[in-house]
C-alpha cells in the first residue's frame, strides 16, 4: 500500500479500519463540535465525519490525527520512526564506493527527483468554481471553537505563498479569522516563513489556501522545514508520489489539485486587522494582534466538498499527534547538524515548545551545554525555553526517569543555565513578546573534569540473578500485572494523585 492519494482515499480507509465515526444528527459549528471533539480527542476515539452541520451543506472533517495509529496510518508506516528512517537514509547519502552501493544511491536520487510536484491541466479541486459574489465563507461549516474566540476560525489550511524574490514556494498552517464573507485575517507570525514573503512584498501578495488535501500534505503543512526546501517536495517524497498541482483559476499560483477546496485571493502589504482573540495550543487565549488582511477572489471545490478542521487547546489535543510526527521525522535532520544527539522528546504537555528533553553521547566537560547552545540555535527548536540534558543510556520518552535523572544528577549551583533568547509568539509568559529567559538543565553524570567528587555506581541488579529468577519465576506463584509497569504509580490516574496529595 501506499499512503492514501486524496482526502477521500484517507477517509474510506480509516472507515475499513474502524477508526471512522460518521454523526448524522445536526450539529452546531460554534463550541458544539468542540466540545464533542475534545472528548473523543481525551478518549483515544476515532476520527468524526459530521454530516449535517448546521448552516452549511458541506460535511466537517475532525481527529483524522488524533491516534499515534492513524498518524503512523497516514504515512502508511508501522511507527513514526520508520517514516524518520525514510529522511535519514537521503540525508546519510555518502559517495557510492561500489557498483552496488552505485545502485543503491542512484535509486535514492530517483526518489528525491520523483518527488517533486507535478501540474496537470485538469483537477477534481476545480469541478465547481465559483467567483465574485459567488465566493462566500459562509458556504463553509467553519467552527468557532473556544467560547471567548473572536469569531471561527479556519484552523487546517495549507497556506500557499511564494517569495517575491526568488519564487521559491511556502506552504505553511496558519490560522485565519473570519472576517466576512470574503476575508479572513492571515496570522502570520513573526518567526514564519510566510511572514517573511509578506514582508518582502511591495503592493500585495498572491495567496491560495488548500483544504483538504491527502493526510500526508496536510502534515507538511505544518512541518518546520528550513525557507528553501518545498513543503509539497517534502509530502511527495514522504507519499512515494509526488503531489499534483493545478494553476489556480484566479491568482498565478499552483495548488494541490485533489484539494477538496481551495481558497484563492490576495494580502494587500501593509493592510492589517485586529486579529484574535483564540483559544490556541498552549492552552491559553493569545490576545489580539494586528495581522494582515486575505482577501477573497475565488472559490473552487470537489463537488460535495468536505471541509476539514482541527481544535487546538489545552494539551493533549489532535495536533498532538503532528507534533510528534515532526519530533520524530525531523531526528535525523537534527542529528546531521548536531550528531552527539542520541535522541529528543518534545513533551506534549510542554506544547512542544516549552521543553526539549535530548539525550547525548557525552565525551567532555561542558558537552551538555554546548548541546544547548546548538538547539538554541536550530530553527524553530530556537524558541525552546527548556532543554534538559540526560546521558546516551536515558529513556528521554520516559519521564518519570527523566526526572529521576533530574533529581539525582542536578547540583543547581553548577548544572542549571540560565540565558535568555527568542521565544514562541504564542508564550505569554515572557514579560517582553518574543523574548525571555531560558532555562538549560544538565541531568548527566559529572566526572572528576566537572569539579566534582567520585561519581557513585548506579544500583543494579547482576545479569546472572536476573537469569535465575526469570527460569524459576513460575515456581514462585507470584502474579504481576505486566501493565503496571516497574511497580510505578501510574500518573494517569487523577484519584490517585488527589488521593496522594491529601
Amino acid at each position: 500500500m501506499a499512503p492514501p492519494r486524496d482526502l477521500r482515499e484517507w477517509i474510506a480507509l480509516l472507515e475499513r479500519e474502524g477508526e471512522l465515526v460518521r454523526i448524522s444528527a445536526e450539529v452546531d459549528p460554534e463550541l458544539e463540535i468542540t466540545e464533542i471533539n475534545d472528548r473523543a480527542v481525551k478518549s483515544g476515539g476515532p476520527a468524526l465525519l459530521f454530516e449535517n452541520v448546521k448552516g452549511s451543506a458541506h460535511p466537517l472533517w475532525i481527529n483524522q490525527f488524533g491516534t499515534e495509529r492513524r498518524m503512523c496510518m497516514a504515512f502508511d508506516s508501522s511507527s513514526l520512526d520508520d517514516v524518520a528512517a525514510r529522511l535519514a537514509d537521503v540525508l546519510e547519502l555518502q559517495p557510492p564506493q561500489g557498483l552496488v552501493e552505485k545502485v543503491r544511491g542512484l535509486q535514492k536520487l530517483k526518489s528525491i527527483a520523483a518527488s517533486r510536484p507535478k501540474t496537470v491541466r485538469r483537477a477534481p479541486c476545480q469541478e465547481l468554481v465559483l467567483e465574485g459574489s459567488d465566493a462566500s465563507l459562509d458556504l463553509l461549516p467553519i467552527q468557532k471553537c473556544w467560547p471567548d474566540d473572536a469569531a471561527p476560525f479556519i484552523t487546517l489550511p495549507a497556506v500557499i505563498t511564494h517569495d517575491p524574490h526568488t519564487g521559491m514556494r511556502n506552504v505553511g498552517m496558519y490560522r485565519m479569522q473570519k472576517l466576512g464573507p470574503r476575508a479572513t485575517a492571515m496570522h502570520w507570525q513573526i518567526h514564519k516563513d510566510g511572514r517573511a514573503d509578506y514582508l518582502a512584498t511591495d503592493g500585495k501578495i498572491e495567496v491560495a489556501v488548500a483544504l483538504g488535501t491527502d493526510p500526508v500534505t496536510t502534515y507538511a503543512a505544518s512541518a518546520p522545514l528550513p525557507k528553501h526546501i518545498d513543503e509539497l517536495m517534502l509530502a511527495g517524497f514522504l507519499r512515494g508520489e509526488p503531489v499534483e498541482l493545478v494553476r489556480a483559476k484566479t491568482v498565478g499560483l499552483d495548488v494541490p489539485a485533489n484539494a477538496e477546496i481551495v481558497l484563492e485571493g490576495y494580502i494587500q502589504k501593509d493592510e492589517l486587522t485586529e486579529e484574535g482573540p483564540f483559544g490556541d495550543h498552549t492552552g491559553y487565549y493569545t490576545p489580539p494582534e494586528p495581522f494582515p488582511v486575505f482577501h477573497l477572489t475565488a472559490i473552487t471545490m470537489r463537488r460535495e466538498a468536505i471541509y476539514p478542521s482541527i481544535v487546538v487547546g489545552k494539551p493533549p489535543q489532535e495536533d498532538a499527534w503532528l507534533g510528534k510526527a515532526t519530533e520524530r521525522i525531523f531526528l535525523p535532520a537534527i542529528r546531521m547538524t548536531v550528531p552527539e544527539i542520541v535522541d529528543y522528546d518534545l513533551p506534549v504537555a510542554g506544547a512542544f515548545h516549552n521543553c526539549c528533553i535530548v539525550s547525548i553521547r557525552k565525551a567532555f566537560p561542558g558537552h551538555a551545554q554546548k548541546v544547548m547552545h546548538a538547539i538554541w540555535g536550530l530553527g524553530m527548536l530556537s524558541l525552546t525555553k527548556a532543554i534538559v540534558v540526560v546521558d546516551e543510556w536515558v529513556d528521554v520518552h520516559d519521564y518519570e526517569e527523566v526526572l529521576f535523572r533530574v533529581g539525582a544528577n542536578v547540583d543547581p549551583g553548577r548544572d542549571v543555565l540560565i540565558t535568555e533568547g527568542p521565544l514562541d509568539h504564542l508564550d505569554h509568559a515572557p514579560t517582553r513578546q518574543f523574548y525571555g529567559g531560558k532555562l538549560g538543565i544538565d541531568a548527566t553524570h559529572k566526572g572528576p573534569q566537572e569539579g566534582t567528587r567520585e561519581w557513585p555506581p548506579e544500583i543494579e541488579m547482576s545479569p546472572e540473578v536476573k537469569a535465575l529468577v526469570d527460569r524459576r519465576w513460575d515456581e514462585y506463584g507470584i502474579p504481576l500485572d505486566a501493565a503496571a509497569g516497574n511497580g510505578r504509580i501510574s500518573q494517569s490516574s487523577r484519584p490517585l494523585r488527589r488521593l496522594l496529595r491529601r
